[in-house]
């Protein structure tokens, strides 16, 4: 990947988050990357006296110990050295924090959840995370491997989107891995009845947004399939990811105010939701 020097792993303690371990393990023998796991547990903000626990906070801080000698555990096995810290309060503001405290170039974080709502919701420490922090953000299914050979770019032409192509096109560069781009026009059934020429227009300034990339990656040597579809955009994207057999998904956020900032962008968040293979959220 794009050689990142520090790598923070939030650690849970769940399959997912074993399996971002042994990922980021991985990313620091490829790049001699520094790994750091965070640990958290809830903050008690309740009366000590009423509840007769003189040692609150070891009692709380127990099952995060736990936690981080486990992945001290997986490191060991793994043959990489990490630093291990734990917090206590709402996960994704410690996430957040220590990542910027510790200029942290990567977050890795597991997902988890197998039923139809938490796949959609994804996650509400991810999604936060992701909607909070200005570092990429790389995501591991919990049987998910991570490998370069076949990218696929989600991209709608803006900004963010802008950035990760930058960025999809360096893995590419960097690992030798083949680039799909892709670019989704919304259409539902009504639409489609009622607005055709619209469509038809949403599907030129599609190509041209990949006809930039595909000049972009060009002028670098660097040969990008591209694919414009029609329909839900994250539905088209996963399906894609698995009909190409897709490795990696980059894409960037949508929606940094307000609200927007939590929910960071519903395509993102869905994407990352049903998708099998790993997704790079780039910032």
């Amino acid at each position: 990947m794009a050689k990142y020097r520090k790598i923070l792993v939030a650690f849970d303690g769940s399959p997912s988050a074993r399996n971002a371990l042994n990922m980021a393990a991985r990313l620091a023998g490829e790049d001699k990357s520094w790994i750091k796991v965070l640990a958290v547990v809830p903050a008690y903000e309740g009366d000590m006296e009423l509840i007769g626990v003189s040692n609150i906070k070891e009692t709380i801080a127990g099952p995060g110990q736990k936690l981080l000698d486990e992945a001290k555990g997986l490191a060991a096995a793994a043959d990489v050295h990490i630093l291990a810290d734990m917090a206590q309060g709402e996960p994704y503001d410690k996430i957040v924090h220590v990542a910027e405290e510790e200029k942290c170039d990567l977050i890795i974080m597991g997902r988890s959840g197998h039923s139809h709502l938490e796949r959609a919701l994804m996650g509400s420490v991810t999604a936060r995370v992701i909607g909070h922090t200005d570092r990429n953000v790389l995501v591991m299914p919990d049987q998910a491997e991570l490998a370069w050979d076949r990218i696929l770019l989600a991209t709608d032409g803006s900004d963010n989107s802008r950035d990760a192509a930058d960025l999809a096109m360096e893995i590419a560069r960097e690992k030798g891995g083949s680039l799909t781009a892709v670019s989704v026009v919304y259409t539902n059934d009504e639409f489609i009845a009622l607005a055709p020429e619209m469509i038809t227009e949403l599907v030129g300034k599609a190509e041209k947004v990949l006809d930039g990339i595909k000049a972009r990656g060009a002028e670098q040597g660097l040969a990008v399939d591209t694919v414009v579809k029609e329909g839900e955009p994250h539905e088209a994207i996963t399906r894609l990811a698995a009909d190409i057999n897709a490795s990696l998904i980059v894409m960037g956020t949508f929606g940094r105010k307000g609200l927007n900032r939590l929910l960071m962008g519903s395509v993102t968040e869905r994407t990352i939701g049903y998708a099998v293979c790993p997704v790079l959220v780039a910032h």
